[in-house]
């Protein structure tokens, strides 16, 4: 059973791990190995950084008592993190996560959701209503990524 509860600081390691793997793994067949080092070089957290989901609005889904994932929005409307891990695609985990985060956006009064998405979460952006804006070529670490801005009106099914 998968529940999905506010994020917590005693939560960042296994956050780290879920983002490691997601990219290590579950983006696989979109990028290669050099890409996927640069977006996600360890499975440790950076202790020297501050924990930015601290200052967003994050939720994270646990199974069975296992972090699987997790989804995190800037206050301004904008979708800064959502991922899970290779064995919770497509079991509904980041269905549970994205329904409690726009839930969230449109109690809080938000009218329109901003992302940067990868391949693989182009599409599952795609299948809750966002439209593709603009392609982007996105530096990082001496690799380019193919990204797509998007975004969701909250307000055109009010």
């Amino acid at each position: 059973m998968t529940s999905v509860r506010a994020y917590r600081p005693e939560d960042r390691a296994a956050k780290a791990r879920v983002f490691f793997r997601a990219v290590h793994e579950g983006a696989a067949q979109f990028y290669d190995p050099a890409q996927r080092a640069a977006w996600a070089p360890s499975p440790e957290p950076d202790w020297n950084e501050p924990d930015r989901q601290m200052d967003q609005w994050c939720w994270v889904a646990e199974t069975d008592g296992a972090l699987t994932g997790f989804m995190s929005l800037e206050r301004d409307g904008y979708l800064d993190m959502a991922f899970v891990v290779p064995e919770a695609m497509g079991t509904g985990v980041a269905q549970a996560l994205y329904r409690t985060l726009e839930d969230h956006a449109r109690q809080n009064g938000l009218r329109r959701l901003t992302v940067r998405a990868s391949h693989l979460a182009r599409h599952f952006f795609e299948k809750q209503g966002w439209t593709i804006d603009r392609f982007e070529a996105f530096p990082l670490a001496d690799q380019v990524f193919d990204t797509f801005q998007m975004s969701l009106d909250l307000e055109a099914d009010r």
